[in-house]
């Protein structure tokens, strides 16, 4: 399990992104650079880092399904996760 703030922080910085998202893309587009260095580092969605729903791993993480590589295949080996079963051959 990831620590309790390390989950906190990545939520803080996805309110932060969608926060300044439209004010990001009008300076970007502009190309004013300048005043895009006023906007906090964390409204950047560079900064952002895909954690597992369950347990915050921040590694080993499956998009398609949003969690982490230990926990899909328990997921798996269950019979939880429709459509997706242990290979055999």
């Amino acid at each position: 399990m990831a620590k309790e703030s390390m989950k906190a922080r990545e939520v803080k910085r996805a309110k932060m992104v969608a926060k300044y998202e439209a004010k990001r893309n009008l300076l970007l587009a502009e190309g004013n650079f300048e005043a895009l260095q006023s906007i906090p580092k964390n409204a950047s969605p560079v900064r952002l880092h895909n954690r597992c729903q369950l347990t915050g791993r921040p590694k080993g993480y499956i998009r398609q399904f949003g969690v982490s590589r230990i926990v899909f295949r328990e997921m798996a080996s269950k019979g939880l996760i429709p459509g997706v079963k242990k290979a055999s051959w």
